[in-house]
Order: C-alpha cells, then sequence, then structure tokens
C-alpha cells in the first residue's frame, strides 16, 4: 500500500510519461532512450516518471532517484484492455521494481475474466504492499477503483474507450467529480497539453498530474505546430 513518504513526493507534483511504442521516433529497440528524457523531467523538477515495460521500468530507475509508476502495453486480442492487463505484467513489474503498478480498470471484458475488483484482490493477494494506480476513462469506473483498493485513481484513459470517446479534452469535469465523491488519491492524466492546464487540474484537488505527450513526444508537438501554421 502508499507508504506517507510516496504520498508526499508526489503531493502537488508534475509526473513526466516517459514512453514510445514500436514505430515512433524515439522507439529505440536496445533502451537507452527513456532513461534521458527521465533525467531531464528529474532536473526539471518532476516528482515521479511513468514509464512502460519492465525494461524501461529498470534502465529509469538506474538513472533517476525518482518514484516510477510502471505498467506494460500488451494487447489482447479481440480484449480491448492493454495496460497491465493481467498478472504476469504485474508480477514483472514487481519484479523491474516500479514503485507503483498502473493497471487497467475500466469495465471493459477482460482477457482473464476478471472484474476489475477481482483483479485488485488478485494482485492484493501476490503482492500486499504494492501501491496500484487505477487507470480509467469515467466516474463510475472511478469510484469503482476506489472502492476496490487501489491506491490512486488515475483518468489516463478518458477519452480512449468507446465509453468515453465525447468526454472533453483534458476532462475537468471528471477530475473534479472523483475528488468530490472519493478520498482515494485523484491523478490527473490524459490529453494534458499546457502549463495552464496542469495547474488548473491541481486547483480542482487532483493529488499530482501526469503530462506525456506534450513533453516526451517530439513528434506530437512538431505536428500540433505543423497543423497551426497549415
Amino acid at each position: 500500500m502508499t507508504s506517507p513518504l510516496l504520498l508526499n513526493r508526489l503531493r502537488g507534483g508534475l509526473i513526466v510519461s516517459c514512453q514510445a511504442l514500436p514505430g515512433e521516433p524515439l522507439f529505440v529497440a536496445d533502451g537507452g532512450v527513456m532513461p534521458l528524457l527521465a533525467t531531464a523531467a528529474a532536473q526539471a523538477g518532476a516528482v515521479a516518471i511513468r514509464s512502460n515495460s519492465t525494461r524501461d521500468v529498470r534502465e529509469i530507475k538506474a538513472a533517476v532517484e525518482l518514484p516510477v509508476i510502471g505498467l506494460v502495453k500488451k494487447q489482447y486480442p479481440p480484449f480491448e484492455p492493454y495496460i497491465t492487463a493481467t498478472m504476469a505484467e504485474v508480477d514483472a513489474l514487481v519484479a523491474a521494481g516500479a514503485d507503483i503498478v498502473a493497471v487497467d480498470l475500466t469495465h471493459r471484458e477482460r482477457v482473464d475474466g476478471l472484474s476489475p475488483a477481482a483483479f485488485v484482490e488478485q494482485i492484493r493477494s501476490a503482492h500486499p504492499g504494492l501501491a496500484l494506480m487505477a487507470d480509467i476513462a469515467t466516474l463510475e469506473e472511478g469510484l469503482a477503483a476506489a472502492e476496490a483498493g487501489v491506491d490512486f485513481v488515475g483518468t489516463t484513459l478518458s477519452g480512449y474507450t468507446p465509453q468515453s470517446l465525447a468526454a472533453p479534452a483534458p476532462n475537468f469535469g471528471l477530475v473534479e467529480q472523483l475528488v468530490a465523491q472519493t478520498a482515494v488519491p485523484i491523478i490527473a492524466e490524459g490529453r494534458i497539453r499546457t502549463p495552464d492546464q496542469a495547474r488548473q487540474m491541481i486547483d480542482l484537488g487532483a493529488f499530482c498530474v501526469v503530462v506525456g505527450g506534450a513533453i516526451t513526444r517530439p513528434l506530437e508537438i512538431a505536428t500540433e505546430f505543423v497543423e497551426a501554421l497549415a
């Protein structure tokens, strides 16, 4: 479960998501790139890093003295959930040294056939002291994840699931509703593009804020400028 020390380190701060998937310019099969982004984030004052894959978790842990939120993105067709979707990914992230493990707790059919609450129970049985972050898309999912006993609820998937496609970007309302209806710390994440938006999330009561693409994905950043000038 979440230690007071970890909570104090994250409170009110910026978590930088350092990720690159195959086919993206910063993805290198041999690794080594994400720790550089994490180092830049650490020097800027970030309070933690969010990272995909056990390799990147290990490399980032070796490069910076910041907590790492680990996840593994793996598709299990035809099932939609792919962020740390099974115990195999959870076990691997724990072995890699992730300080927090992020898992998909949306209300979509899962490859393991478990409900979100049953998945949390399975994780708690295997790793009783593990800090868990629930990646959700809707208010119902967030409240259910909090009830299931996660340590953090993140709005990561708002706008990315069939149930949330109409959600605004970023989803200030979802953060505000979750803060009002649960005592579990809410991590604002998803389509936050500017410092002002991040600040607004904190002002609405978010425990901390995750920003990824606007900081660590140069293709996305450059594309926005190109499209604005077209």
